[in-house]
């Protein structure tokens, strides 16, 4: 195996060696554990740990390795190793932290393509599907829809929901698919390609291990029983792992419950970019498609240009996003505050 078939790029070497890093070997976080991070090398798996200089300098935790960093490091033990530095990562998937104001968590980093996986009978949501793609876009990572167990419905069925998605989501690729019969596995193996990283995103029993198994040829994550009463799989993967394949680089995730929207205008510029686009012809510049005079958007919707549940679906993430954001900002100010107040305590001490 080489570095570039684990995604290493000549981006990230110019790099290194502008930082004087090439003394140091490179490899890429696979998985993390607490304070333990699994590192693949070009020949080698090594149980890592961050050196105390980086260890005590890192303010946000957000700059901590995660899975899909790429890493300079240094050998002290038999498959053992210290980390020195986390190089500059492509791109950065993220969502608000479960329970935490202004807060975000890192899923995954330097990923090329985010798979959308979403099974076709209980778990399919459309406005779930938009949350998914607003925090791909929002980190320029394509999008990709996969819609997994089409056997447990009609066809008639299938080319229903297959329709009433692509009305709502009209710039992202769906690819269909059967994990039983393996229907639409060959066209989803088309887009993969060597040296890009895929993270497959989805709720728990949506079949993302099973898919990988597939991919793989092999039977590489443990996968769970199909439960009578509820329909789907049952919850398997509890951690994230970074997974090299003949034909791309996979990351697996635990399903995620919630979804929820961080600092991500961006994001929902791309994800509602008909709403945007209408946006521009509203009478008010700072204008928030509730009430307003003159308001493209409602006007649309009125009409029947816009679907009142793309909408709604558009209103409820942007107030989320909102509320992210004046969070974030509000625990800011505490920390600069806190910081103030800090090192007024220490002038104070100094003088006597």
């Amino acid at each position: 195996m080489t570095l570039e078939d684990l995604g290493y790029r000549k981006e990230l070497e110019k790099f290194r060696k502008e930082q004087q890093l090439d003394s140091f070997g490179i490899g890429r976080v696979i998985k993390v554990h607490k304070d333990r991070y699994i590192v693949r090398t070009a020949s080698a798996e090594l149980e890592c740990e961050l050196i105390g200089h980086l260890r005590y300098t890192i303010d946000d935790k957000s700059e901590l390795p995660a899975v899909g960093d790429w890493v300079a490091i240094a050998e002290y033990d038999v498959e053992k190793a210290l980390i020195h530095a986390v190089l500059p990562r492509t791109s950065k998937l993220e969502r608000k932290a479960i329970g935490k104001e202004g807060q975000s968590q890192i899923i995954a980093t330097n990923i090329d393509t985010g798979l959308i996986i979403q099974s076709i009978n209980r778990d399919f949501s459309i406005n779930r599907l938009e949350r998914y793609i607003t925090i791909c876009n929002n980190s320029a990572i394509e999008p990709v829809v996969v819609l997994s167990k089409i056997d447990l419905v009609e066809e008639q069925e299938l080319e229903a929901l297959l329709t009433q998605l692509k009305e709502r989501i009209k710039n992202t690729p769906v690819y269909a698919i059967s994990n039983l019969s393996q229907e639409g596995i060959d066209d989803l193996k088309s887009v993969l390609q060597k040296g890009k990283t895929y993270c497959l995103l989805g709720s728990s029993g949506v079949g993302k291990s099973t898919l990988i198994n597939i991919l793989s040829g092999e039977q590489m994550m443990v996968t769970g029983e199909i439960s009578k009463s509820i329909d789907r799989g049952k919850h398997v993967t509890t951690h994230r792992e970074l997974i090299v394949l003949e034909y791309g680089i996979l990351i697996d995730n635990p399903g995620m419950r919630e979804i929820g929207i961080t600092d991500s205008q961006k994001g929902m510029e791309m994800t509602f970019d008909e709403i945007s686009s209408l946006s521009k012809e509203c009478k008010y510049s700072d204008c928030t498609h509730t009430n307003e005079d003159e308001c493209a958007v409602l006007e649309a919707m009125e009409n029947g240009q816009l679907s009142y549940e793309t909408y709604e679906n558009y209103l409820r993430m942007e107030k989320e996003r909102m509320h992210y954001e004046s969070s974030a900002l509000e625990r800011k100010k505490k920390g600069r505050d806190l910081g103030k107040l800090i090192k007024n305590m220490k002038k104070d001490h100094n003088k006597y």
